[in-house]
């Protein structure tokens, strides 16, 4: 493969991949209104049975996460991403390791219950970010620094 082949293939799964951060950052932010706004898990407090409050909290702790570490880095990861910016793989590289993390998570724990719809839309998510992070390191020198 030649040079302009290979940078050509390089710009196109940079382009891919600041696509994803945008498309994950709208679901997740679509994925929590619909829990929040649907009332689908109860409010923690409305609980009695100490096992149904902790599995409630758990959910609205992953809603915090999300909303508080996962929304802005997606956000910067699929601006930078596209923009070739230093910032913008570093956000997607902290993005991608938080979607392993949250993801192992819920992989266990839906293995000991049964699969949450979570797991089966943000699952996708997860396999790229294993890729992505291999992917972004060996390429990190496309991105210009600030």
């Amino acid at each position: 493969m030649n040079p302009s082949e290979k940078n050509g293939r390089t710009r196109g799964a940079v382009t891919f991949l600041a696509a994803v951060n945008a498309i994950a950052l709208v679901l997740t932010v679509l994925f929590w209104l619909a829990v929040w706004l649907k009332r689908l898990v109860p409010a923690p407090g409305s609980l009695t049975n100490m096992t149904e409050r902790a599995n409630a909290a758990t959910t609205y702790g992953f809603m915090a996460g999300d909303l508080i570490w996962s929304v802005p880095l997606l956000l910067l990861a699929a601006l930078g991403l596209r923009r070739r910016k230093f910032w913008g793989w570093t956000a997607a590289q902290m993005a991608n390791v938080l979607w392993i993390y949250s993801m192992t998570v819920i992989w266990i724990r839906d293995g000991y219950s049964s699969i949450s719809p979570g797991a089966v839309l943000f699952t996708p998510f997860a396999a790229v970010a294993f890729w992505a992070l291999g992917y972004l390191w060996k390429n990190r020198g496309l991105f210009r620094e600030p």
